[in-house]
Protein backbone atom coordinates (compact mmCIF):
# COMPACT_ATOMS: atom_id res chain seq x y z
CA UNK A 1 0.00 0.00 0.00
CA UNK A 2 0.99 3.37 -0.67
CA UNK A 3 0.52 6.29 1.46
CA UNK A 4 0.19 10.13 0.66
CA UNK A 5 3.92 11.66 1.35
CA UNK A 6 4.36 15.37 2.42
CA UNK A 7 7.45 17.03 0.57
CA UNK A 8 10.92 16.42 1.11
CA UNK A 9 11.25 19.90 2.30
CA UNK A 10 9.00 19.00 5.22
CA UNK A 11 10.69 16.01 6.33
CA UNK A 12 13.88 18.09 6.96
CA UNK A 13 12.24 20.22 9.05
CA UNK A 14 13.18 19.71 13.33
CA UNK A 15 9.78 20.89 14.96
CA UNK A 16 9.62 24.28 16.93
CA UNK A 17 10.65 23.09 20.52
CA UNK A 18 8.91 25.67 22.92
CA UNK A 19 9.72 26.24 26.55
CA UNK A 20 8.95 23.60 29.08
CA UNK A 21 5.91 24.25 31.60
CA UNK A 22 5.41 21.30 34.03
CA UNK A 23 7.83 19.39 35.98
CA UNK A 24 6.15 15.69 37.00
CA UNK A 25 5.72 15.66 40.76
CA UNK A 26 6.05 19.45 41.47
CA UNK A 27 3.29 21.64 42.45
CA UNK A 28 4.93 25.22 42.11
CA UNK A 29 6.28 25.93 38.99
CA UNK A 30 8.44 29.04 38.26
CA UNK A 31 8.38 29.18 34.57
CA UNK A 32 11.15 31.46 32.93
CA UNK A 33 11.43 29.42 29.78
CA UNK A 34 9.62 31.32 27.25
CA UNK A 35 10.81 35.32 28.28
CA UNK A 36 7.18 36.29 29.42
CA UNK A 37 6.43 39.42 31.00
CA UNK A 38 7.21 39.89 34.95
CA UNK A 39 4.11 40.50 35.64
CA UNK A 40 1.42 38.70 33.47
CA UNK A 41 -1.38 40.43 31.04
CA UNK A 42 -2.34 43.88 31.61
CA UNK A 43 -5.54 44.89 33.56
CA UNK A 44 -7.13 46.41 31.31
CA UNK A 45 -6.48 43.24 28.90
CA UNK A 46 -7.56 41.07 30.97
CA UNK A 47 -10.82 43.15 31.12
CA UNK A 48 -11.73 43.79 28.09
CA UNK A 49 -11.15 39.42 27.29
CA UNK A 50 -14.04 39.23 29.47
CA UNK A 51 -16.04 41.71 27.97
CA UNK A 52 -15.84 40.00 25.32
CA UNK A 53 -16.84 36.50 26.14
CA UNK A 54 -20.69 36.65 25.11
CA UNK A 55 -19.58 37.65 21.51
CA UNK A 56 -16.89 35.00 20.77
CA UNK A 57 -19.61 33.19 18.69
CA UNK A 58 -18.79 36.42 15.98
CA UNK A 59 -16.47 36.53 13.67
CA UNK A 60 -13.81 39.21 14.19
CA UNK A 61 -13.21 41.62 12.20
CA UNK A 62 -10.89 40.11 9.29
CA UNK A 63 -8.85 43.28 9.18
CA UNK A 64 -7.80 43.98 12.47
CA UNK A 65 -8.88 47.79 11.67
CA UNK A 66 -8.83 49.18 15.35
CA UNK A 67 -6.43 47.07 16.47
CA UNK A 68 -4.07 48.28 13.64
CA UNK A 69 -5.20 52.32 14.56
CA UNK A 70 -4.03 51.97 18.08
CA UNK A 71 -0.85 50.16 16.76
CA UNK A 72 -0.65 53.11 14.48
CA UNK A 73 -1.60 55.67 16.92
CA UNK A 74 0.77 54.46 19.74
CA UNK A 75 3.70 54.11 17.56
CA UNK A 76 3.07 56.74 15.28
CA UNK A 77 2.53 54.81 12.29
CA UNK A 78 0.08 54.59 9.16
CA UNK A 79 -2.14 51.76 9.91
CA UNK A 80 -2.89 51.49 6.15
CA UNK A 81 1.25 49.86 6.28
CA UNK A 82 0.26 47.62 9.20
CA UNK A 83 -0.57 43.90 9.23
CA UNK A 84 -1.71 41.70 12.03
CA UNK A 85 -0.72 38.26 12.66
CA UNK A 86 -1.20 35.19 14.80
CA UNK A 87 1.53 36.25 16.77
CA UNK A 88 4.66 37.12 14.34
CA UNK A 89 5.41 33.84 13.70
CA UNK A 90 2.38 34.22 11.33
CA UNK A 91 3.98 36.96 9.46
CA UNK A 92 7.34 34.92 9.11
CA UNK A 93 6.35 31.91 7.63
CA UNK A 94 3.97 34.24 5.10
CA UNK A 95 7.04 36.58 4.20
CA UNK A 96 8.99 33.07 3.75
CA UNK A 97 6.46 31.29 1.14
CA UNK A 98 5.72 35.07 -0.57
CA UNK A 99 9.19 35.60 -1.10
CA UNK A 100 11.32 32.48 -1.06
CA UNK A 101 10.54 29.18 -2.53
CA UNK A 102 12.71 26.69 -4.21
CA UNK A 103 15.70 27.66 -6.18
CA UNK A 104 16.51 30.60 -3.51
CA UNK A 105 18.25 31.24 -0.54
CA UNK A 106 16.97 32.72 2.97
CA UNK A 107 19.90 34.15 5.53
CA UNK A 108 19.81 34.48 9.28
CA UNK A 109 22.51 34.58 11.69
CA UNK A 110 24.01 31.25 13.44
CA UNK A 111 21.69 31.51 16.68
CA UNK A 112 18.90 33.80 15.03
CA UNK A 113 15.31 32.80 16.04
CA UNK A 114 14.52 29.18 14.87
CA UNK A 115 11.35 29.99 13.35
CA UNK A 116 13.24 31.51 10.21
CA UNK A 117 14.90 28.01 9.27
CA UNK A 118 11.59 26.14 9.79
CA UNK A 119 9.78 28.65 8.25
CA UNK A 120 12.28 29.18 5.18
CA UNK A 121 12.59 24.84 4.66
CA UNK A 122 8.99 24.71 4.79
CA UNK A 123 8.75 27.80 1.83
CA UNK A 124 11.16 25.10 0.17
CA UNK A 125 14.18 27.80 0.39
CA UNK A 126 17.74 26.86 1.57
CA UNK A 127 18.51 28.49 4.59
CA UNK A 128 22.01 29.55 5.44
CA UNK A 129 22.95 30.56 9.23
CA UNK A 130 26.01 32.84 8.86
CA UNK A 131 29.00 32.98 11.94
CA UNK A 132 28.51 35.58 14.51
CA UNK A 133 30.74 37.34 16.48
CA UNK A 134 30.43 37.54 20.71
CA UNK A 135 26.77 36.19 19.92
CA UNK A 136 26.08 39.11 17.95
CA UNK A 137 24.95 39.20 14.43
CA UNK A 138 27.84 39.76 12.06
CA UNK A 139 26.92 42.01 9.23
CA UNK A 140 30.44 41.27 7.02
CA UNK A 141 29.26 37.49 7.20
CA UNK A 142 25.58 37.76 6.21
CA UNK A 143 26.56 40.21 3.16
CA UNK A 144 29.46 37.49 2.20
CA UNK A 145 26.52 34.83 2.14
CA UNK A 146 24.56 36.96 -0.26
CA UNK A 147 24.29 35.52 -3.95
CA UNK A 148 21.94 36.14 -7.04
CA UNK A 149 19.46 33.68 -5.52
CA UNK A 150 19.00 35.45 -2.40
CA UNK A 151 15.18 36.69 -1.34
CA UNK A 152 15.22 37.17 2.29
CA UNK A 153 17.50 38.43 4.66
CA UNK A 154 16.62 37.96 8.35
CA UNK A 155 17.68 39.79 11.75
CA UNK A 156 16.33 39.36 14.69
CA UNK A 157 17.62 42.52 17.01
CA UNK A 158 17.55 42.36 20.09
CA UNK A 159 18.15 38.48 19.27
CA UNK A 160 16.69 35.80 20.56
CA UNK A 161 18.47 34.01 22.62
CA UNK A 162 21.13 36.00 22.84
CA UNK A 163 19.83 38.50 23.63
CA UNK A 164 22.63 41.09 21.73
CA UNK A 165 22.18 44.39 20.33
CA UNK A 166 23.18 45.10 16.76
CA UNK A 167 24.55 48.80 16.41
CA UNK A 168 21.75 50.71 14.13
CA UNK A 169 24.74 51.80 12.46
CA UNK A 170 25.49 48.28 11.38
CA UNK A 171 21.76 47.39 10.79
CA UNK A 172 21.83 50.38 8.19
CA UNK A 173 25.53 49.17 6.92
CA UNK A 174 23.00 45.80 6.13
CA UNK A 175 20.71 47.33 4.43
CA UNK A 176 22.93 49.84 2.05
CA UNK A 177 24.74 46.14 0.96
CA UNK A 178 22.07 44.16 0.19
CA UNK A 179 20.70 44.43 -3.29
CA UNK A 180 17.34 46.08 -3.46
CA UNK A 181 15.68 43.15 -4.17
CA UNK A 182 16.55 41.33 -1.19
CA UNK A 183 13.69 41.79 1.34
CA UNK A 184 15.37 42.70 5.02
CA UNK A 185 13.46 41.34 7.50
CA UNK A 186 13.92 43.14 11.15
CA UNK A 187 12.54 41.10 13.96
CA UNK A 188 11.82 43.81 16.90
CA UNK A 189 10.05 41.10 19.20
CA UNK A 190 11.73 42.65 22.20
CA UNK A 191 12.24 46.01 20.85
CA UNK A 192 10.46 48.01 23.99
CA UNK A 193 13.57 46.43 26.65
CA UNK A 194 15.58 48.82 24.67
CA UNK A 195 16.68 52.01 26.15
CA UNK A 196 19.52 52.99 24.23
CA UNK A 197 18.28 56.22 22.58
CA UNK A 198 20.07 55.28 19.46
CA UNK A 199 18.05 52.16 18.53
CA UNK A 200 15.33 51.99 16.06
CA UNK A 201 13.33 48.90 16.01
CA UNK A 202 12.59 49.38 12.36
CA UNK A 203 10.71 52.14 11.58
CA UNK A 204 13.30 54.66 9.83
CA UNK A 205 14.71 51.68 7.43
CA UNK A 206 11.15 50.89 6.47
CA UNK A 207 10.07 54.46 6.01
CA UNK A 208 13.21 54.72 3.74
CA UNK A 209 12.55 52.47 0.50
CA UNK A 210 9.97 49.25 -0.65
CA UNK A 211 12.52 46.42 0.50
CA UNK A 212 12.34 46.34 4.40
CA UNK A 213 9.99 45.13 7.46
CA UNK A 214 9.59 45.63 10.89
CA UNK A 215 7.68 42.70 12.49
CA UNK A 216 6.71 43.13 16.56
CA UNK A 217 5.26 41.70 18.97
CA UNK A 218 2.27 41.82 21.75
CA UNK A 219 3.66 38.56 23.84
CA UNK A 220 6.54 39.71 25.51
CA UNK A 221 6.46 43.27 27.45
CA UNK A 222 2.45 43.56 26.64
CA UNK A 223 2.16 40.17 28.18
CA UNK A 224 0.12 38.73 25.68
CA UNK A 225 1.85 35.57 24.83
CA UNK A 226 -1.21 33.22 24.83
CA UNK A 227 -3.16 35.39 22.89
CA UNK A 228 -0.67 34.96 19.86
CA UNK A 229 -1.04 38.74 18.18
CA UNK A 230 1.92 40.14 16.21
CA UNK A 231 2.28 42.86 13.73
CA UNK A 232 4.10 44.15 10.60
CA UNK A 233 4.53 47.52 9.58
CA UNK A 234 5.78 47.35 5.67
CA UNK A 235 5.81 49.38 2.40
CA UNK A 236 2.76 49.36 0.92
CA UNK A 237 3.47 46.47 -2.15
CA UNK A 238 4.50 43.96 0.91
CA UNK A 239 1.65 44.79 2.92
CA UNK A 240 -0.60 43.85 0.02
CA UNK A 241 1.06 40.54 -0.71
CA UNK A 242 0.50 39.84 3.18
CA UNK A 243 -3.09 40.88 2.68
CA UNK A 244 -3.84 38.02 -0.05
CA UNK A 245 -2.70 35.19 1.47
CA UNK A 246 -2.72 35.91 5.52
CA UNK A 247 -5.62 34.01 7.39
CA UNK A 248 -9.00 35.95 6.39
CA UNK A 249 -9.84 35.94 10.36
CA UNK A 250 -5.94 35.23 11.47
CA UNK A 251 -6.65 37.51 15.11
CA UNK A 252 -9.51 36.61 17.07
CA UNK A 253 -11.56 38.35 18.36
CA UNK A 254 -10.59 37.84 22.04
CA UNK A 255 -6.83 38.81 20.96
CA UNK A 256 -7.77 42.04 19.41
CA UNK A 257 -9.68 43.55 22.01
CA UNK A 258 -7.11 42.48 24.13
CA UNK A 259 -4.48 44.18 22.24
CA UNK A 260 -6.21 47.31 21.95
CA UNK A 261 -6.21 47.34 25.82
CA UNK A 262 -2.55 46.78 26.58
CA UNK A 263 -1.52 49.60 24.54
CA UNK A 264 -3.78 51.86 26.61
CA UNK A 265 -2.62 50.52 29.94
CA UNK A 266 -1.15 53.37 31.41
CA UNK A 267 2.44 53.27 32.59
CA UNK A 268 2.62 49.36 31.82
CA UNK A 269 5.61 49.44 29.49
CA UNK A 270 7.92 51.84 31.48
CA UNK A 271 7.27 49.77 34.93
CA UNK A 272 7.96 46.24 32.90
CA UNK A 273 11.42 47.84 31.21
CA UNK A 274 12.06 49.76 34.29
CA UNK A 275 12.02 46.32 36.68
CA UNK A 276 13.60 43.80 33.75
CA UNK A 277 16.59 46.52 33.20
CA UNK A 278 16.95 46.43 37.17
CA UNK A 279 16.42 43.07 38.00
CA UNK A 280 18.38 41.80 34.62
CA UNK A 281 21.70 42.63 35.19
CA UNK A 282 21.18 42.20 39.56
CA UNK A 283 20.39 38.51 38.93
CA UNK A 284 23.21 38.39 36.25
CA UNK A 285 26.07 39.75 38.70
CA UNK A 286 24.76 37.43 41.35
CA UNK A 287 25.92 34.81 38.93
CA UNK A 288 28.68 36.56 38.11
CA UNK A 289 29.78 36.23 41.41
CA UNK A 290 29.25 32.74 41.78
CA UNK A 291 31.29 32.14 38.97
CA UNK A 292 28.93 31.28 36.13
CA UNK A 293 29.91 33.57 33.52
CA UNK A 294 26.25 35.39 31.73
CA UNK A 295 26.31 36.75 28.30
CA UNK A 296 25.29 40.43 28.19
CA UNK A 297 21.23 41.39 27.30
CA UNK A 298 19.38 43.94 26.38
CA UNK A 299 16.24 41.58 26.27
CA UNK A 300 13.95 40.06 29.19
CA UNK A 301 15.97 37.36 29.97
CA UNK A 302 20.01 36.39 29.16
CA UNK A 303 22.32 33.17 28.58
CA UNK A 304 23.68 31.58 31.42
CA UNK A 305 27.10 30.05 29.94
CA UNK A 306 27.95 26.41 31.88
CA UNK A 307 31.34 26.12 29.23
CA UNK A 308 30.06 22.46 28.74
CA UNK A 309 26.96 21.22 27.94
CA UNK A 310 27.29 18.54 30.45
CA UNK A 311 27.56 21.15 33.33
CA UNK A 312 24.45 23.28 31.73
CA UNK A 313 22.25 20.27 31.59
CA UNK A 314 23.74 19.57 35.05
CA UNK A 315 22.77 22.92 36.12
CA UNK A 316 18.74 22.63 34.43
CA UNK A 317 18.65 19.30 36.94
CA UNK A 318 19.45 21.03 39.46
CA UNK A 319 16.54 23.93 38.91
CA UNK A 320 14.33 21.82 37.70
CA UNK A 321 14.65 19.61 41.31
CA UNK A 322 13.51 23.06 42.79
CA UNK A 323 10.44 23.75 40.47
CA UNK A 324 12.00 26.33 38.12
CA UNK A 325 12.20 25.35 34.77
CA UNK A 326 14.39 27.90 32.37
CA UNK A 327 15.51 26.83 28.62
CA UNK A 328 18.40 24.62 27.56
CA UNK A 329 20.01 25.60 24.36
CA UNK A 330 20.94 22.79 22.39
CA UNK A 331 18.12 23.05 19.79
CA UNK A 332 20.20 26.89 18.91
CA UNK A 333 23.49 24.81 19.09
CA UNK A 334 24.43 26.20 22.31
CA UNK A 335 24.30 23.26 24.38
CA UNK A 336 26.22 24.69 27.31
CA UNK A 337 24.03 27.60 27.67
CA UNK A 338 20.76 28.41 29.45
CA UNK A 339 18.58 30.90 28.73
CA UNK A 340 16.38 32.36 31.58
CA UNK A 341 13.64 35.01 31.74
CA UNK A 342 13.62 37.99 34.39
CA UNK A 343 10.57 37.03 36.01
CA UNK A 344 9.73 38.96 39.36
CA UNK A 345 11.91 39.74 42.11
CA UNK A 346 11.19 36.73 44.45
CA UNK A 347 11.57 34.60 41.40
CA UNK A 348 15.00 36.31 40.55
CA UNK A 349 16.07 35.90 44.33
CA UNK A 350 15.34 31.93 44.31
CA UNK A 351 17.13 31.43 40.74
CA UNK A 352 19.85 33.05 42.34
CA UNK A 353 20.00 31.65 45.48
CA UNK A 354 19.52 28.13 43.14
CA UNK A 355 22.52 28.89 41.05
CA UNK A 356 24.72 29.75 43.73
CA UNK A 357 24.33 26.60 45.44
CA UNK A 358 24.80 24.97 42.52
CA UNK A 359 28.05 26.47 41.78
CA UNK A 360 29.18 25.72 44.71
CA UNK A 361 27.54 22.23 45.32
CA UNK A 362 26.60 20.87 42.27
Amino acid sequence: MTAPRPRDDVMKIHAYVGGESKIPGVNRIIKLSSNEGAFGPPQAAQAAFARVAAEIHRYPDGGSVELRRAIGARFGLSPERIVCGTGSDELIQHLCLIYGGPGTDIIMSLHGFSMYQIAGTYAGSRVLKTPERNLTADVDAMLAAVTAATRVVFLANPNNPTGSLLPQSEVERLRRGLPEDVLLVLDAAYAEYVTDPAYDAGTKLVDAGENTVMLRTFSKVFGLGGMRVGWAYAPPAVVDALNRVRGVFNVNLAAQAAAVAALAEPGWVERSVAHTTEWREWLRAALESAGIKTWPSVGNFFLADFATAERAAAANAWLKARGIIVRAMGSYDLPHCLRITVGTEEECGLVADALKDFAAHG
